[in-house]
């Protein structure tokens, strides 16, 4: 009996610490699946099962702690700028500035209503108030990177034996973070009168006349002799629109169309175009036909191919010569979920379907040229993850002097990964470094990282967690992480509804975006039958996650650095 009972007090073997953090983990991700109401606190929940198994003396070597702590916020963070580094400068194009404009507005409200609260609530002259209340704004906003971000730049601050246990103010305000941010959404509802059904009927009006976006596809006979003799190119330039011609039926042949190919009257064309695009289009070449192209002597298919092999990353179409080289045209690309216009500038990257139309042995020519193996997507890049995560800590680790600050300002083991990590993501292709991680993989590395980091966090914060929230300030966390959680929602969603005009739904997703909260984005997804909550949501992640992570860091540098 004695070797099962030093599985759980010999702290120093490797059997008592996998089994520390198996159990942790396991029963955190368990119990974190429980709903109260619709809401459920997720993988979060790893934290409050860590400060279980601190306080009930459950431990490990804090120096293995330490690492398995800062190594899965390393990966955690990393994963994180992987995925949105490809949207994260798409994301200020149109109105996606001014949502997230909005965004970093609320981002700054958190912080002033969090110093409001310290100079209000707390005794200044302790050094230990505001890195608590740091972890109390981390928990507020549901924001578990910035929590890693404030803990590891203490590092640089306090000693390890006078560090404060950020995590416990964390704790306190996380679970009114997750309900605070529902229950304001909801009251900016009525603040606005807002009807639901009303907002979805102009989500539907704002699709309808969203048509520029829209891929349209006809059948046309060339009707116009202005057109006889004129080649494709000279067609689209006067016409100044975009549209794709991906075949044509001349004298009974069918043949793949280049910019050179001479239209006359009575051909028949395939025409991909922008919806809205589609009557001018009409109008200028000619009526729609009914053409079955099967029945012609040389049937052409249409075939979406999968870019894998990783040589073709970073080539523009231009470069690969489908038309002129292969006889296949490229009509457009699909990347993570958007259909792009097939433009000659547009870079290729692994994971990108395109849609290729030609003959049936000319077309798999092409498929075998770009690989198309699903197999080949499968396997994560490690190399890339780990350069990158290489690369990120030297960053991390370069030294800013700032006068007057004791010691310079890093970005850290947070925010040096998450930078290069998004500028892996979006400019990658350009060092032929292949990027593609697929969802589930990236899930995979970003759930590990995040569940050891929270374990560790929770198992060294949970000897005086009891006395913090007890006979501590712990009440006092709870209540300033609340008004911190809801007072920037009401400010800067009714901002958002009454001055911007913004749909009910995107501020929803704007809201769950900006609080980085997946279960308020599931909340707003239940609520609305459309996708602007999620587009919404995407729009303002990117950049909320990195002023999350780079603003903890700077508050513990700046002010307890002092």
């Amino acid at each position: 009996m004695d070797w099962f009972i030093n599985l759980f007090t010999a702290t120093d073997s490797v059997a008592h610490i996998a089994m520390l953090y198996a159990m942790v983990i396991a029963i955190g991700v368990l119990l974190g699946k429980i709903k109260f109401g619709k809401v459920a606190l997720g993988v979060t929940f790893v934290l409050f099962a860590g400060i279980l198994a601190g306080h009930l003396g459950l431990t490990a070597p804090i120096n293995i702690m330490t690492f398995l702590q800062d190594f899965g916020l390393i990966l955690f963070v990393f994963m994180i700028g992987l995925q949105v580094g490809p949207g994260f400068f798409e994301s200020f194009r149109k109105g996606g500035v001014t949502l997230n404009i909005l965004a970093c507005c609320t981002v700054l409200l958190n912080i002033a209503v969090m110093f409001a609260c310290y100079y209000f609530f707390f005794d200044t002259s302790n050094p230990m108030n505001l890195p608590m209340m740091v972890g109390t704004l981390c928990g507020a906003v549901t924001n578990t990177p910035g929590l890693g971000a404030a803990n590891e730049a203490l590092n640089s601050v306090f000693a390890n034996s006078t560090q404060p246990q950020i995590a416990s103010g964390y704790a306190c305000a996380y679970p009114l973070g997750v309900i605070g941010i529902i229950g304001a959404t909801i009251l900016i509802r009525f603040i606005c009168k807002v009807k639901l059904d009303k907002e979805e009927k102009d989500l539907e009006m704002e699709s309808a006349e969203n048509a520029h976006v829209k891929p349209y596809q006809m059948h046309l006979k060339v009707t116009n002799s202005y057109l006889a003799g004129r080649t494709l190119m000279q067609i689209h330039n006067f016409l100044n629109r975009d549209f794709v011609c991906s075949r044509i039926l001349h004298d009974g042949h069918v043949s793949i169309p280049n910019r050179d190919t001479v239209f006359e009257l009575g051909d028949q064309v395939f025409i991909v175009c922008a919806e809205a695009d589609a009557e001018a289009i009409v109008a200028f070449i000619g009526p729609k036909i009914e053409v079955d192209w099967d029945n012609q002597d040389q049937p052409l298919v249409s075939k979406r191919i999968l870019v894998t092999k990783p040589s073709i990353n970073g080539k523009t179409l231009g470069q690969m010569h489908f038309s002129s080289v292969y006889g296949v045209n490229v009509t457009r690309i699909t990347r993570q979920g958007m259909d792009l216009f097939a433009s000659p500038s547009l870079a290729l990257q692994v994971g990108d379907r395109i849609m290729a139309v030609g003959p049936e042995d000319l077309v798999n020519r092409v498929s075998d040229v770009l690989g198309n193996s699903i197999k080949r997507l499968n396997a994560p890049n490690i190399a890339t993850i780990f350069l990158g995560i290489i690369i990120g800590i030297i960053f991390g680790s370069l030294p800013f002097a700032i006068p007057g600050m004791p010691v310079p300002l890093k970005l850290g083991i947070a925010g040096g990964p998450l930078i290069i990590a998004i500028l892996i993501g979006r400019y990658g292709y350009k060092f032929h470094l292949v990027t593609y991680t697929t969802t589930s993989a990236n899930l995979m590395l970003r759930e590990i990282g995040l569940v050891l980091f929270l374990a560790s966090v929770g198992i060294k914060a949970g000897a005086g967690f009891w006395d913090t929230v007890v006979q501590g300030d712990g009440l006092k966390y709870v209540g300033t992480g609340f008004l911190i959680t809801v007072i920037p929602i009401l400010i800067i969603g009714t901002i958002a509804r009454l001055k911007y005009k913004f749909n009910y739904f995107t501020i929803m997703g704007m809201i769950a975006g900006t609080y980085t909260d997946p279960p308020a984005l599931a909340y707003a997804n239940q609520s609305c039958s459309k996708e602007a909550p999620a587009v919404g949501y995407s729009t303002v992640y990117p950049l909320s996650m990195f002023l999350r992570i780079l603003t903890a860091q700077i508050i513990i540098l700046l002010c307890c650095g002092l």
